[in-house]
């Protein structure tokens, strides 16, 4: 089918592939620039250029300065809502401003000074923000490690980034218990061959810690900063300057650090707030994902603040703190008008309350969209969710590598029709293509390898961290001319994206390309179905079987044999045999990351019998065991 719509995406996003630097040219007005570029891009630096060469900005500045000079200083600028500990503290942009000028102060006495690394290990408080805005402030380049990753994990980022100076907290909080930061971070430093000068350390009533010679105390500091009235000032950096580093997750070895940019991000993830999040200033804004990932950095810490918008920063579940009503009751007390969100928590809320009772108990009235990104969007959620809401439920697709959207809707320039299970079409100066093994590409509806041509657009990553040989190994050798996302899929003949997994999640049954991703569309389809994953797993002859594990929704009362046999009838019928789908394994849960990923590759080794080691990011560990278990049972 054509489609037909009143959207001004297509002439857009043609727009911005025909004239690049016209089109960011304009966008870049929208940022307040110490000096301009001399060039919008330059194609002769970095691995494929480099965009806003020669400009001098500040981050911070653009953040918050401009805001409190500009008339929003009253206006609210962060909302920290905290189901954990049953309190919600908010700041004006004036009152973050004042915070972040003093942690800044405080930085520079210890000697932080621009382009030095500092981490932050740190729970979902506002703090956490504060130090991010501090480090934006003054030109040190931040590493946010997610609060309670393992001590090894969090050793191996404090070699790659030499950090002079840490940022951590006493504790985090989960659902029932207390997770002990300092001793993770001791333990890190121990293990670490580069030893940071000090550590700055959030004590949090729940349960504070000891502090050891090289440890500062939070509040002390900061408390004697405000009362000599200490401030720094917004230190100029170039564009292509580092604002950040953020590791990608489930790395082995030495970690991958990506590198995002001063000038690029600034420019990117401020067009995008109104014309991908349909976001005008001044409105509520939550995106319920974590500041150890990339979204959190996005979009609950810059894109909102930059943008001039209010944005919530949640310390609490989907489920369980207190029930399945969480998130309504944090939209509807603040009246946030669009939730950006991973799929893994609608799915939780629908296993708990597949009838949407608590959705009815909450004034919803202000709440325009709902966005969903991190994993793919299953249909059956993203159909639950709308009709439950009766608001556009919006996917879309990008990567830490990318650090904003690839392929989504882009709401505020008109929002185009939905196809379930697809992110939608590539974002402007996205030229994203569906390619074979030789980079040749395939027709509109095959399954490829999922390509960006080069030069990516503003706020990709430039490099990764004193990598750049294996910036280009990992993401620019395979594909010459592109950059490689890992990701499988196609494009339907009205260039909609679709993408079916990862390009690993693409299994070879008999010969067969299959996607994982299609059969997992399809068990999610059955009535009792909450979750499922489906991975390829050994098999002598066809080389490769696709194994189903099924989540079953709460109250469902039949045997799990039953709905065993269904879904694979279901499959079989659907997909015809080539799928060789024959064994479905009902699990009480699903082994996932914290931010809310399925651990497809580690389930896969168990069931293959290969050696597999814990993953750092984890959620929890004892999955692992019940999966083993259940494995067992079926020989």
């Amino acid at each position: 089918m054509n489609i037909q719509d009143n959207s001004r995406y297509h002439e857009v996003h043609a727009r911005s592939l025909r004239d690049p630097e016209g089109f960011w040219g304009e966008a870049a007005r929208e940022i307040d620039w110490i000096k301009p570029a001399e060039k919008i891009f330059d194609s002769t630096q970095g691995l494929y250029g480099r965009w806003f060469a020669g400009a001098v900005v500040n981050t911070c500045y653009n953040a918050l300065d401009r805001h409190v000079e500009r008339g929003r200083a009253d206006q609210l600028a962060l909302i920290h809502d905290s189901p954990l500990t049953g309190r919600v503290t908010k700041f004006t942009y004036a009152e973050l401003l004042n915070e972040v000028k003093t942690l800044a102060a405080v930085m520079t006495d210890f000697g932080i000074t621009k382009g030095d690394r500092v981490i932050i290990y740190m729970p979902m408080v506002p703090e956490a923000v504060v130090a991010m805005l501090a480090c934006a402030r003054i030109g040190a380049v931040h590493s946010v490690v997610f609060g309670g990753f393992a001590a090894k994990e969090l050793a191996t980022r404090i070699d790659d980034a030499a950090p002079k100076l840490i940022f951590s907290a006493s504790c985090g909080i989960e659902p029932g218990r207390i997770v002990p930061y300092k001793p993770l971070l001791d333990e890190a430093i121990r293990l670490a061959q580069f030893k940071p000068q000090a550590c700055i350390i959030l004590q949090r009533p729940q349960q504070p810690c000891e502090l050891a010679a090289r440890d500062h105390d939070w509040a002390s500091l900061r408390e004697a900063a405000m009362k000599a009235k200490k401030s720094a000032d917004c230190v100029p950096v170039t564009a292509t300057d580092p604002l950040y580093i953020l590791y990608t997750s489930g790395t082995t070895g030495i970690p991958k650090g990506v590198v995002r940019d001063n000038g690029g991000h600034l420019v990117a993830v401020k067009w995008s707030m109104f014309n991908l999040y349909g976001i005008k200033p001044g409105e509520v804004w939550w995106c319920g994902s974590d500041i150890g990932w990339v979204v959190g950095h996005s979009y609950i810490v810059y894109g909102p603040l930059i943008h001039g918008a209010t944005s919530i920063m949640y310390e609490g579940k989907p489920i369980g703190t207190p029930d399945a009503g969480a998130f309504w009751r944090v939209i509807s007390q603040h009246g946030a008008v669009a939730l950006f969100t991973a799929p893994t928590a609608f799915r939780a809320i629908r296993k708990e309350d597949p009838d949407g009772k608590f959705i009815r108990q909450y004034d919803l009235s202000k709440f325009r969209t709902l966005f969903l990104a991190g994993e793919r969007a299953d249909p059956p959620t993203v159909e639950w969710a709308e009709a439950q809401l009766k608001v556009p439920v919006i996917d879309h697709w990008w990567q830490t590598e990318t650090g904003w959207c690839i392929a989504g809707n882009p709401v505020g320039l008109g929002q185009l029709p939905v196809k379930h299970g697809s992110p939608t079409v590539p974002m402007p100066g996205y030229r994203v293509e569906v390619v074979d093994e030789a980079s040749k590409p395939v027709p509109a509806g095959t399954m490829g390898s999922i390509v960006i041509k080069l030069p990516m657009p503003p706020a990709c990553l430039p490099t990764l961290w004193q990598q750049d040989e294996r910036c280009k190994e990992a993401y620019f050798s395979e594909f010459p001319g592109y950059y490689k996302t890992s990701d499988a899929g196609y494009m339907d003949e009205d260039g909609y994206v679709f993408v079916m997994g990862r390009t690993d999640d693409i299994i070879n049954v008999a010969g067969h390309r299959l996607s994982t991703g299609g059969m997992e569309e399809i068990l999610a389809s059955h009535q009792d179905v909450a979750e499922c994953a489906v991975l390829g797993i050994k098999d002598a002859i066809k080389g490769e079987v696709p194994c189903g594990f099924l989540v079953l929704k709460a109250g469902v009362a039949r045997k799990p044999g039953e709905i065993e046999r269904e879904v694979v009838a279901l499959v079989r019928d659907k997909l015809g045999p080539v799928a060789a789908f024959k064994l479905a394994v009902t699990v009480a849960r699903l082994p996932k990351t914290r931010s809310g990923k399925i651990l497809r590759g580690t389930i896969k080794k168990i069931a293959d019998g290969e050696e597999w080691t814990m993953p750092a990011t984890i959620e929890d560990p004892k999955v692992l065991e019940e999966i083993t278990e259940a494995l067992k049972g079926r020989g």
